[in-house]
């Protein structure tokens, strides 16, 4: 069973504690690689990556050398390293090695040591892999029963949820406000047909990173279409140019929070809403004190939201300032309704 990117960094810290060597198996592009640096940061270690599907055994082993009659081999430079210090050794591509050099992991795995030469008790091994449930769309090798029992392995599927809070401060706005909205288009989930382009949280993060550094985010160019399908293919692109022309119609938090601009959402199913509440929460606008006008509008748009999307605002207010939530149960909506009845009517199916 697949678990979310929140659910394994709360998880792979255990593991990796008792040092045990641990495998993520995923899609391509869901970010399986940042999410090793991620643990990596939480335990305080460096990372030492490798690509073992570039390696050959000379790269596991070293060169030899002679000491008289005897021989015997010099440590690569990164096992040397890791075996002098505690650091977090990531292997990507496991399932692309070739035989030879999976065997040498074999030992690594196992025994924590590779031609003598024995890891730091403070290091840690973590490998990232396709295959998996996914295996069958990749040029990988399966992994037999030994193999695997000597790692932990998470195959991981993140949420859109997943990748909104890590974009929200590596993309652009456009872009999240894109995937906010069009949460379908943030990658491919069926079968991938020979040789056609398809939109990953990877090439999202690329084609953010290109049209930042054109300078075009801050108005539609009609040449962002023909740039776009290079990282996201023809579908994704069409979808996100149009958007793209009608960015400056798009609500924002603080036309309803500041504004009190109802007009702008009175016609908004509750995906939209939902949409726009995930942007507030993006936005960390309830970071800091609600004015009492600030109170009030939130108040009368909260009181004609749909009880899923009330629920889901009253739960991003939560992570804010603890004051919003105590002074917002007791705001009254400029039609009377109060915000605590509207909670209490849902609560209660009223």
């Amino acid at each position: 069973m697949a678990i979310d990117f929140k659910t394994f960094i709360q998880v792979a810290p255990h593991v990796l504690r008792v040092r045990k060597p641990l495998m993520l198996r995923g899609r391509h592009g869901v970010g399986k690689s940042e999410l090793v640096y991620q643990i990596a940061s939480t335990l305080d270690l460096p990372v030492i990556e490798r690509r073992a599907s570039q390696m050959t055994e000379g790269d596991l082993v070293g060169l030899p050398r002679t000491d008289g009659d005897i021989t015997s081999f010099c440590a690569p430079d990164w096992l040397a390293e890791a075996c002098k210090r505690p650091v977090l050794l990531f292997l990507d591509e496991v399932d692309r090695a070739i035989p030879e050099v999976r065997q040498g992991i074999f030992e690594l795995t196992d025994s924590r040591k590779i031609f003598g030469n024995y890891l730091d008790p403070d290091t840690v091994v973590v490998a990232a892999v396709n295959g998996g449930e996914h295996g069958s769309q990749y040029q990988v090798g399966e992994m037999d029963p030994a193999e695997l029992d000597r790692w932990t392995v998470f195959d991981v599927e993140p949420s859109v949820e997943d990748w909104l809070d890590w974009a929200k401060n590596n993309t652009v706005d456009v872009v999240w406000d894109f995937i906010n909205h069009n949460r379908s288009h943030l990658e491919h989930a069926a079968d991938f047909e020979p040789n056609k382009i398809y939109p990953s949280r990877r090439s999202w993060k690329r084609f953010s990173d290109c049209i930042k550094s054109a300078e075009m985010v801050e108005e539609h160019d009609p040449a962002i279409f023909h740039l776009a399908t290079g990282f996201i293919g023809f579908e994704a692109s069409v979808a996100f140019n149009d958007f793209f022309k009608n960015y400056e119609r798009q609500v924002t938090p603080g036309m309803v929070i500041d504004d009190g601009q109802l007009d702008k959402v009175k016609d908004f199913t509750i995906n939209e809403h939902c949409a726009l509440i995930e942007k507030m929460d993006a936005s960390e606008v309830f970071g800091e004190a609600l004015s009492d006008k600030q109170s009030e509008n939130l108040a009368n748009y909260f009181v004609s939201l749909p009880s899923e999307a009330v629920m889901k605002l009253w739960q991003v207010l939560g992570k804010g300032d603890i004051n919003n939530v105590t002074k917002f149960h007791k705001a009254t909506a400029s039609n009377g309704e109060t915000v605590s009845g509207k909670l209490v009517n849902i609560l209660t199916g009223k």
